[in-house]
């Protein structure tokens, strides 16, 4: 198998394309300073990961923004710091600001020219739609938690990849799914019988940051810390 190999490539967005970290640290920040929280932002980071999954897992058709703001309420009742009705839709709202990866529309657009690209993401789609400006890249099919009903790492989500592979004529073994969250993606797409590539945007930063802990040992097909890199690494399997 090499990266030469696949026509379509299925990605998750927030934490691979766009810095979800940075814009949840942003986001959080003024709240916990406003309530003396001497928190660093790895530390926030850390204290907010499991409330994220826990309330995907609860309540699974939600959409993002309700998302956010039930973890930040969360995070809130586990610090013993209030949070009040704007400051969770305010979060909640955050998406469409949080940054992009520098790499990330370039990249795209590179391996745009020779793949199919397809979003895979535990997001709704009016917060997807402020992301993608930040990217500027169309892409094949853009699938969203809102779309399928639940959120990664569910297993519904990969089967609504695998059937929009159906519909748009990908053969089976020529799709590769990229992402940054173990938890998320590639113990699930591993699962799934789909080959990962591993895009570890924390290898300068130990632990896990806002992403829970992979549940189950896995091991991604391949590991580069950029997009950058794996679409210089595509490039030079197909050139």
């Amino acid at each position: 198998m090499t990266l030469a190999d696949f026509d379509a490539l299925s990605f998750d967005c927030y934490g691979t394309l766009i810095d979800w970290e940075a814009g949840i640290a942003a986001a959080l920040r003024p709240w916990a300073a406003a309530h003396g929280l001497a928190l660093s932002d790895e530390g926030l980071l850390l204290a907010y990961s499991a409330h994220e999954a826990a309330e995907e897992a609860a309540h699974p058709t939600a959409l993002y923004p309700e998302i956010l703001a039930g973890a930040m309420r969360a995070l809130g009742a586990q610090l013993g710091i209030p949070v009040g009705d704007q400051e969770a839709a305010a979060f909640g709202g955050s998406v469409p600001a949080w940054p992009a990866f520098p790499d990330s529309h370039d990249a795209l657009a590179r391996l745009a020219r020779r793949h199919k690209l397809i979003i895979l993401s535990n997001v709704d789609r009016a917060s997807f739609a402020g992301s993608n400006l930040r990217l500027g890249v169309t892409f094949t099919s853009i699938l969203t938690a809102q779309d399928v009903g639940s959120y990664k790492p569910s297993p519904r989500n990969f089967e609504a990849l695998a059937a929009e592979c159906e519909r748009l004529g990908i053969a089976e073994g020529r799709l590769l799914h990229v992402a940054q969250s173990l938890f998320h993606d590639h113990v699930p797409a591993k699962a799934a019988g789909l080959p990962t590539v591993w895009i570890n945007r924390r290898h300068a930063n130990p632990g896990w940051g806002a992403t829970p802990e992979p549940p189950a040992p896995v091991t991604p097909d391949w590991t580069f810390t950029s997009m950058a890199a794996f679409a210089d690494a595509v490039d030079a399997e197909r050139d």
